[in-house]
């Protein structure tokens, strides 16, 4: 292409450009509010990442603050408790992935073979509420459920049931911590998830399941054969993303039912940023542990997303 038809074609390109700003000038008015709040509270606090290759002070500031490297990466990796905060960030995510994911795919199934529309819609109700509700009141109702003095509903059936003979400490005792968690983040959660795959197995040809009874197929079949494959999309969408986050456990969650007691088991990454940075003002230290984590997360969502691409479906990215 010649030096003129390059320009033509870059004129071309201009004047169509305008044009369209212009015929969409409304839409994009709309669009500036929403670029205004993500450049002021997302990208121009990313400065502030230079805090973890610098021995903060907060009266010099970031820019008069001394380099200092990878200081406090390595002061991180050489943590007394490094080995428990990976640990449990890790096991924690993990299992909320492996047991909690599945979860609202599988209520959403169970909710679609319901024929009664009222019944399903409160079913839906009841399991969506609680997404609604803070990890504050959700601790609350937990620890009121297996507290160890009397009242408690979950030692007192299993008494009555036989399966102890005494109550038991549940939030005393760490073994126990990372099973609440899991379960009281997939009874807050399922319905959250179970909205989007039903609106997505909504969206199905219902020609497919009317083909399927004429072949002869049960619900079983039909489920498998035409359900399960139309949803595989936004699966491997929040997979993705789920994976992304395997690096934050939970902060919420896990701050508020933490305690000396189960210290060894739920110090995960966020807490620990938390408790250095906030409570011992250690703010180079936090932020290298917060870049850290991000770091990771962000290697673990592009892997992800190159696998998923490599099966031939379409990934995030």
């Amino acid at each position: 292409m010649s030096k003129h038809s390059t320009i033509i074609a870059s004129k071309r390109y201009s004047f169509s450009l305008k044009k369209d700003i212009w015929n969409n000038k409304y839409l994009y008015l709309f669009i500036i509010p929403g670029v205004v709040w993500f450049i002021i509270f997302a990208y121009i606090p990313m400065y502030g990442v230079l805090i973890a290759f610098k021995d903060y002070d907060i009266v010099a500031g970031v820019s008069k603050s001394p380099w200092v490297g990878f200081k406090y990466f390595i002061e991180f990796f050489h943590e007394y408790n490094f080995k428990a905060i990976m640990i449990n960030t890790i096991g924690i995510s993990l299992l909320k992935l492996i047991i909690g994911f599945p979860a609202s795919i599988i209520l959403a199934l169970m909710l679609n073979e319901i024929r009664h529309l009222f019944f399903k819609r409160v079913i839906q109700t009841i399991s969506y509420l609680p997404f609604f509700v803070s990890w504050v009141v959700v601790s609350g109702i937990w620890y009121e459920l297996f507290t160890i003095d009397q009242g408690g509903v979950v030692n007192t059936f299993l008494l009555k049931i036989g399966i102890i003979n005494e109550p038991i400490f549940w939030f005393g005792n760490p073994d126990y911590f990372w099973g609440m968690v899991v379960v009281s983040e997939i009874w807050k959660t399922i319905g959250w998830g179970t909205i989007l795959y039903l609106a997505a197995i909504a969206g199905i040809d219902e020609e497919l399941y009317e083909a399927a009874v004429m072949d002869g197929a049960n619900r079983w079949k039909q489920t498998w054969h035409i359900t399960l494959p139309s949803l595989r999309s936004i699966i491997l969408i929040l997979f993705i993303f789920a994976t992304g986050g395997i690096m934050n456990a939970g902060f919420d969650q896990i701050y508020v039912m933490q305690n000396p007691a189960l210290m060894d088991r739920s110090e995960i990454i966020d807490t620990y940023v938390m408790t250095t940075g906030i409570f011992r003002a250690n703010y180079s230290i936090a932020t290298a542990v917060g870049l850290f984590k991000s770091i990771i997360g962000l290697t673990l969502l592009i892997a992800t997303n190159a696998l998923v691409k490599k099966f031939g479906e379409e990934g995030i990215l």
